[in-house]
């Protein structure tokens, strides 16, 4: 996951108050996710390569404590912007559908709601 410019934190809050920023990173979709807050939320390949990282930062902290906590924060960035990610490719796979006036599947609904629920609630008892 290089890139030139690496996100951080602060980018994802000034997204978040309507400021823009360059996008970064792959798209992917995240496991969908049951009620009771069991399945992950990032694919098990992106979650591994995210735990090497912070291995390496952790390590490199003795070295040069500035760059490890820049680091840090950017593998965060990095990790918050793939699940935003992952919910926007599922919400414009549904409005594309809706665009070409297709009815969207009742089923297909529940799920996403059921997906929102769940990372809802895991997100409020963070």
């Amino acid at each position: 996951m290089a890139t030139d410019q690496q996100l951080t934190t602060a980018d994802l809050a000034n997204t978040a108050n309507g400021n823009d920023f360059e996008q970064r990173g792959s798209a992917g979709a995240a496991r969908a996710m049951d009620d009771q807050h069991s399945e992950p939320l990032l694919p098990h390949d992106f979650s591994e390569e995210m735990r090497n990282r912070w291995e390496g930062i952790q390590t490199e902290f003795v070295d040069d404590p500035r760059v490890s906590v820049q680091r840090a924060d950017e593998l965060v960035a990095s990790a918050i912007q793939k699940l935003a990610q992952s919910f926007a490719d599922e919400r414009a796979k549904l409005e594309q559908q809706w665009s070409k006036g297709s009815d969207v599947n009742t089923e297909d609904l529940r799920q996403a709601l059921r997906r929102y629920r769940a990372f809802f609630h895991r997100l409020l008892a963070i």
